[in-house]
């Protein structure tokens, strides 16, 4: 991921965090961002405790920590 779409996504987790109190809230906020700028198709995952195996395009990934709510972001086809 660009260095450029790495701050997007740490600058709009934030506002998740600050804005919902749902962490499915959160996930929903920060796809449909990510979808409306930079086209679909876009997942995103919130929470303390998961893990995850997933298959994604070239350059259409983060995991990222806000406090201690991890946000994993990915792209596919």
């Amino acid at each position: 991921m660009s260095k450029e779409m790495e701050e997007l996504a740490a600058k709009v987790a934030l506002s998740a965090v600050l804005n919902f109190k749902v962490e499915k809230d959160m996930a929903a906020y920060l796809k449909k961002e990510f979808e409306r700028i930079n086209g679909e198709t876009w997942h995103c995952i919130v929470g303390k405790d998961f893990g995850s195996y997933v298959t994604h395009v070239k350059g259409g990934f983060i995991y990222l920590y806000v406090d201690d709510l991890a946000f994993l972001l990915y792209k596919t086809v």
